[in-house]
């Protein structure tokens, strides 16, 4: 199963549907918060082809999508959010925490624009980076175990 992870669109609709459509043969689309309009917008015309799932940002006011978001996908069991409320800009403690008291092996965040992959622990923490400046990311989970892959458009 593929995943494409994007974040921080922040008015930025080109750079979230140009990262979709370059990867074709994913099946799911992570969103994780600071442009939801976008989102929607791109899950309006890309649902029947892929699954959509988002988390609200600290910018994104008035959205309805969940703060975090919990799921087994493939026998992986993930922890999406935007990263602010885990106060991701001072450090991974708050998302460890929620891994740990979670038992996920995959947190997914955003929030500092920045790209970053750790595995840490025998948790991947995986942020794609800021789509608006053209940074998104790829989870690859395979029965050999996951990958994520930091990509530029």
């Amino acid at each position: 199963m593929r995943l494409v992870v994007v974040s921080d669109s922040h008015g930025s609709r080109w750079n979230l549907f140009e990262a979709i459509e370059r990867e074709p043969s994913a099946d799911v689309v992570y969103f994780l918060g600071d442009g939801y309009r976008e989102f929607e917008a791109a899950e309006s015309i890309h649902a029947n082809k892929k699954a959509f799932i988002g988390v609200n940002g600290n910018c994104d006011f008035g959205c309805t999508l969940p703060a975090k978001d919990i799921r087994n996908l493939e026998g992986v069991k993930i922890y999406a959010t935007h990263g602010y409320a885990e106060k991701v800009k001072f450090g991974l403690w708050g998302l460890e925490e929620q891994a740990k008291n979670e038992n996920c092996s995959l947190v997914l965040f955003g929030h500092t624009h920045q790209p970053l992959k750790i595995y840490k622990d025998g948790v991947h923490y995986f942020n794609p980076g800021s789509i608006r400046e053209g940074f998104y990311g790829v989870v690859d989970i395979t029965p050999q175990g996951v990958m994520c892959i930091n990509k530029n458009i």
